[in-house]
């Protein structure tokens, strides 16, 4: 299986089925591994943010995470979202997930943190809990509230062997993509796989700037793999007509608030999960948004007609 710092293509972010009711839907589960197994995908990641991780029991967090290795196998890496306000809740859930076969973990910093020492003392004691488990630095100051500039991710990675990859979802941050993928190819700082998220929105132009791929979640992830697949192919202006056919109902989901209740409601009628119920606190989409989303999606088709 590839190492993680060697990762490409797209690990898709999983959403987390629940029944109408709240409960975890395992049933769902199944069709929706399977359905991003089909879609291409290179990787999965499970209790993401946009997987509702923080509204999970730890029972269920392993629950969901066992049931999800074992329907995957050994066909692609798993990564597993451990991130936690406290070092021992981290390496507790990191040890059971790696226990049932997960390929690594990822880590995003705590809103605590806000200085460059700060950060690197965080990820240090980080790096002390986990041990040998490969991680994933998940930067995402859109969410977290924490800056890391470019060079004090390259110190995490000069100082922390066990760090593989950067989930980048800085915004903007193309430009910390540059010099990052500068420094690598200087020798500056060890090469490590840097994949996107942000629901892909910049996918493109981060592919161009030197990413590997995407580690991020969209309803329609075989728009993300083939995107990637056509771009590693050298052709660009494809990849990006294909991308421009998706990016309305991308931009879409990318509401803050609403975004997780679209990507459910497109899951549910494509009839990969039963109910787009997000557990609470969480709002069902209004009735003008589900029609918002329909015509998004009938626009989307005529473009991909369109474009052949």
């Amino acid at each position: 299986m590839q190492s993680l710092d060697e990762a490409k293509g797209v690990y898709i972010i999983s959403v987390t089925p629940f029944t109408d009711a709240g409960a975890l839907d395992l049933q769902s589960t199944d069709r929706l591994v399977d359905f991003y197994l089909e879609s291409g995908v290179t990787g999965i990641t499970v209790l993401g943010m946009m997987g509702e991780a923080p509204k999970l029991t730890a029972d269920e967090s392993r629950t969901f995470t066992r049931h999800v290795l074992r329907r995957i196998g050994e066909r692609v890496p798993v990564v597993v979202g451990v991130s936690s306000p406290g070092f021992a809740a981290m390496g507790a859930l990191a040890e059971s997930v790696m226990g049932d076969g997960a390929a690594g973990v990822m880590v995003a910093p705590p809103g605590t943190v806000r200085t460059d020492t700060q950060i690197l003392d965080y990820f240090s004691g980080v790096a002390e809990t986990l041990g040998a488990i490969p991680w994933v630095l998940q930067d995402f100051p859109l969410a977290t509230g924490v800056q890391i500039a470019p060079s004090v991710i390259a110190s995490l990675i000069h100082a922390i062997p066990t760090c593989l990859m950067l989930k980048h979802e800085d915004w903007p941050g193309l430009n910390k993509i540059t010099t990052l993928r500068q420094s690598m190819a200087k020798g500056d700082v060890r090469r490590i796989s840097i994949l996107v998220g942000n629901g892909g929105v910049f996918l493109p132009e981060e592919l161009a700037r030197g990413a590997d791929g995407a580690m991020t979640g969209f309803a329609y992830p075989e728009m993300m793999v083939e995107v990637c697949r056509l771009f590693a192919a050298g052709a660009s202006e494809r990849a990006s007509d294909l991308f421009d056919a998706y990016l309305p109902l991308a931009r879409y989901e990318q509401q803050p608030g609403a975004g997780l209740a679209v990507r459910k409601h497109v899951l549910a009628k494509r009839g990969i999960i039963a109910s787009s119920a997000l557990r609470k606190p969480g709002k069902a989409l209004a009735d003008l948004e589900i029609g918002e989303v329909g015509r998004l999606i009938e626009r989307q088709v005529r473009r991909l007609a369109e474009i052949g």
